[in-house]
């Protein structure tokens, strides 16, 4: 075994979530966050921002009509979807507002700021936006020093007011539905 760190270009390149009804979660990712539907083939769907193959694979293969985990079990805790600025970040909550979804938690960590929620099977769900290295908080020693405090909502959805709203794109029309 080794302590060499991994190469730091490598990156998660997506996640794929059973989910207990397909069209459900099609219109919670595509239809309230806003995701692009790339192909959909029996039992899947793959959704992307920017039209990359996938960053969010969606199956019924072994999960149609299924419930989620007892809390309790082991799996995935969170999907965290990064966002490239706080305007866009605050996007996305308006997003969230308009379709009445509730946040389970909003954070402020010094390295980022991020909304919590749960997605229609129940997975849970971080949407956030880095802050510039530069400006993370770090120890009189250069050691980083993340927190959690609470996120100041108002003042995110402010940012949101000059952001152009983006294109949807009709993804019931995409889907055949």
């Amino acid at each position: 075994m080794t302590n060499a760190p991994i190469n730091s270009d490598v990156r998660i390149g997506h996640v794929h979530l059973k989910v207990a009804d397909l069209d459900r979660a099609l219109n919670f990712y595509c239809g309230v966050l806003g995701f692009e539907l790339m192909q959909r083939v029996r039992g899947a769907a793959f959704i992307s921002a920017g039209g990359y193959h996938h960053h969010i694979g969606l199956n019924t293969w072994e999960s149609a009509g299924g419930s989620p985990p007892p809390l309790g079990s082991t799996g995935l805790y969170h999907v965290a979807i990064l966002y490239p600025t706080r305007a866009q970040l605050a996007d996305a909550l308006r997003r969230l507002m308009e379709a009445d979804i509730p946040l389970e938690g909003a954070s402020d960590h010094g390295v980022s700021e991020a909304l919590y929620l749960r997605d229609p099977d129940d997975n849970g769900v971080e949407l956030y936006w880095d802050r510039p290295k530069e400006r993370w908080p770090r120890t009189a020693d250069g050691k980083l020093a993340m927190f959690t405090r609470r996120l100041d909502l108002a003042g995110l959805l402010r940012e949101a007011e000059n952001e152009p709203r983006p294109q949807m794109a009709d993804t019931a029309s995409e889907r055949g539905s």
